[in-house]
């Protein structure tokens, strides 16, 4: 055998091994996530966990509802995208197609620095600049609502979403773009009829990741939201204090005692947050799929 067949099939078996180890390691995860939050089920009921509206792990009798956390995480998220994808979306189709060379080169790369910034700094900046200026702005009694949550969600998810949309845009091959100004197309009519059709694939696969990286924030929501366990009422919600599961779990991991019934339900609501991620990419998958065969 020579030596490039055997170098060949050594980067071959490398990346069977990579990719191995990364499937062991997120069964291993799910072993111990599922292991640990099923535990709770042994003394705690499951229906109670699911339909709960309280959650007081620290109460006698306790009650660990995840209604209210599970809520909460929603109402973030949603405010999250419906905040970030329109904007993130217009503006990959600026840089990509419409923005002069020299303004592109700057935009993209200050899209990319901005996603590399800790989310501790945007949780300070939306506790110190963000939560005021809501307060005032809508003569609330307390700025750590849902909806500055949503925001600051929303600021943090825009550079995944402008840098892979842009990529995706900028893939469409220029021949059709060509084709359809050739043909009498304005500008704007090349864009949504043709190229924005065209990157629909790798436009929803932004989108999702900007979703999924709105669900599994911590830090940031922990710190604009309030922490409040309650029911969110809608759209009143918007404008209260709630808590997120990824809140939930960072504010009261540290102090509770190993095996207890608190630290199994901090697990299992660990594993709900899991299974919504996964459903999340299980969704993201099939749209993919779905345009890509169209094209």
């Amino acid at each position: 055998m020579s030596g490039r067949k055997i170098k060949e099939k050594g980067i071959e078996y490398l990346l069977s091994l990579a990719g191995i180890l990364a499937v062991l390691a997120l069964l291993l995860l799910c072993i111990f996530l599922f292991r640990d939050g099923v535990m709770l089920f042994e003394k705690y009921p499951i229906v109670s966990f699911l339909t709960e509206t309280k959650w007081y792990p620290t109460a006698t009798p306790v009650h660990f509802g995840l209604l209210p956390l599970l809520l909460g995480s929603l109402i973030v998220t949603t405010g999250a995208i419906i905040f970030s994808v329109p904007l993130g979306i217009a503006a990959a189709i600026y840089i990509s197609e419409i923005a002069t060379p020299r303004v592109a080169e700057v935009l993209k790369p200050t899209a990319e620095i901005l996603a590399g910034i800790p989310s501790v700094v945007y949780g300070f900046f939306g506790l110190v600049v963000l939560v005021p200026y809501i307060q005032r702005a809508l003569d609330l009694q307390t700025g750590q609502t849902a909806l500055t949550g949503a925001i600051m969600l929303g600021i943090m998810a825009l550079p995944t979403i402008i840098s892979v949309s842009e990529d995706a845009i900028s893939s469409v091959p220029k021949s059709i773009k060509e084709g359809a100004l050739a043909m009498g197309s304005t500008q704007w009519q090349t864009i949504y009829k043709i190229t924005v059709p065209a990157a629909l694939s790798g436009i929803s696969a932004a989108v999702m990741l900007g979703i999924g990286r709105a669900i599994g924030e911590t830090m940031t929501v922990m710190m604009v939201t309030g922490n409040s366990a309650v029911i969110p009422g809608f759209p009143s919600g918007l404008f209260e204090p709630v808590r997120t599961m990824t809140a939930t779990i960072a504010l009261e991991m540290g102090e509770v005692p190993m095996g207890s019934d608190h630290y199994h339900a901090l697990f299992a609501v660990g594993s709900v947050l899991f299974i919504t991620t996964f459903i999340v990419n299980i969704i993201a998958s099939y749209i993919k799929q779905r345009y890509r065969f169209h094209l």
